[in-house]
């Protein structure tokens, strides 16, 4: 049976929780409520114990660095690395980021500053799950670091000046994006205006919240990660053989 793992890393702020969906239900929505999910709290410690028994997993973005001190951290890494190729990866944001970290990139707070509202992407290569094709995606953002040295066996998908690795593959079961194709245009607005002067500076918010008013390929990348994680076949694992 289709069933994803969520794996769920960070929390929308306390100011916003009463209006705004969590990330998990954010997740759900995008695959379709009639698709089994199955939510696992990362900062508590919850994790998979077989990630082959899913179709899937999703690594949700997070306020966490890769690169901090957090007892979660090494052991989602440690995990990704044992899931990979065993069943199909997406990362989104801090996802995204892991899973460069995990599978031996590097990751950084980048001296460029915040990405935030509506960025365009040029699609680097055509993937099997692109469908509908896209050879530019604008999808939201939110993000302070970037994966600035990719694994040697990565693929960049999608790239932009100010995000040169925005997307990355690795082999046919693992795909991850900088952007937030869950994130609606409200939800990213609200998001960036909370962090306005005393994080991101008032012309930046002005610059993004007005760019997210402009239209957005969220139902691409959605089609895009459906038919990643839903309509291509399962890994195979070795037989042990080596063969």
């Amino acid at each position: 049976m289709t069933r994803i793992a969520i794996l769920e890393t960070g929390h929308p702020p306390e100011a916003l929780r009463d209006k705004f969906d969590d990330y998990p239900a954010r997740f759900r929505a995008l695959l379709g409520e009639d698709t089994p999910t199955e939510r696992f709290d990362v900062q508590s410690g919850h994790l998979p114990d077989d990630p082959s028994v899913y179709t899937g997993c999703i690594v949700t973005g997070s306020a966490a660095g890769v690169y901090e001190d957090r007892p979660w951290i090494p052991s989602l890494t440690q995990w990704l690395q044992q899931a990979k190729d065993r069943t199909r990866l997406l990362g989104i944001c801090f996802g995204h980021q892991i899973l460069a970290h995990a599978f031996g990139g590097r990751v950084e707070k980048v001296d460029k500053g915040w990405g935030v509202g509506l960025h365009t992407y040029d699609v680097t290569r055509t993937e099997p799950w692109m469908h509908p094709r896209k050879d530019r995606l604008s999808i939201a953002v939110s993000h302070q670091d970037q994966v600035v040295a990719p694994p040697p066996e990565a693929r960049v998908i999608a790239r932009c000046d100010f995000t040169p690795y925005a997307g990355l593959a690795y082999g046919d079961n693992a795909i991850s994006f900088q952007c937030h194709p869950e994130f609606q245009p409200a939800y990213a607005a609200a998001l960036t205006e909370l962090r306005r002067g005393s994080i991101i500076p008032d012309a930046l918010v002005d610059e993004a919240v007005e760019s997210l008013k402009r239209p957005n390929d969220r139902a691409v990348l959605t089609a895009w990660i459906r038919a990643f994680l839903l309509l291509t076949p399962p890994p195979t694992e070795l037989d042990g053989s080596g063969i």
